[in-house]
C-alpha cells in the first residue's frame, strides 16, 4: 500500500474504435450503467491497474466492457483537464482503432456497461465526461479528412 503526504491523480484509459459506414464512420460506445453519468454514453474506459501499462489497461477495459479483443491499438492523446471527471483528478490516455471496411466484430456490453453500439458520428447521443472532446480529437488524428 502506498501513502503520500500530497493527493494524486488517478489514470483512466479511453478506447475509440471507428468503423466505415458507406462514405461516413460510426463510432462505438457504451451505456454507462453506474454514477457518474449513469445512462449517457462513453468511450469504453476505465481506470488502470497496478500491474499494466495503459495499453494492457485499454486492452482489458474494451474487451471488459464490448467484448471485443485483438484490435491493433494506437495511442492518440493524454487528456488531463483536472475538471474533466466528477469523482476527483483523472488523467486518461486515449487509444483508437480504425476498421477496415469488411472487418466485422462481434460486441456485447458486460462489466459496467448496460449497452454497446455503434452511433453515426453526426448523430451522437449525449456523452459523458469530456468525451466529445477526445472523439473530435481521434477524428483529426485517425480518420482521413
Amino acid at each position: 500500500m502506498y501513502t503520500y503526504e500530497y493527493p494524486r491523480p488517478t489514470v483512466t484509459v479511453d478506447i475509440a474504435i471507428f468503423r466505415p459506414l458507406g462514405e461516413e464512420y460510426q463510432i462505438l460506445l457504451i451505456q454507462r450503467a453506474r454514477v457518474p453519468y449513469k445512462g449517457k454514453y462513453a468511450l469504453p474506459g476505465g481506470f488502470i491497474e497496478m500491474d499494466e501499462s495503459l495499453e494492457a489497461a485499454a486492452r482489458r477495459e474494451l474487451f471488459e466492457e464490448t467484448g471485443v479483443k485483438n484490435l491493433q491499438l494506437t495511442q492518440i492523446q493524454t487528456f488531463s483537464d483536472p475538471g474533466r471527471d466528477p469523482r476527483g483528478r483523472v488523467i486518461s490516455t486515449c487509444f483508437g482503432c480504425v476498421l477496415g471496411v469488411g472487418d466485422q466484430i462481434q460486441i456485447q456490453a458486460g462489466d459496467d456497461a448496460a449497452d454497446a453500439d455503434w452511433f453515426r458520428l453526426n448523430d451522437l447521443p449525449p456523452l459523458a465526461f469530456d468525451h466529445a472532446v477526445l472523439i473530435q480529437v481521434a477524428i483529426t488524428k485517425l480518420l482521413p479528412s
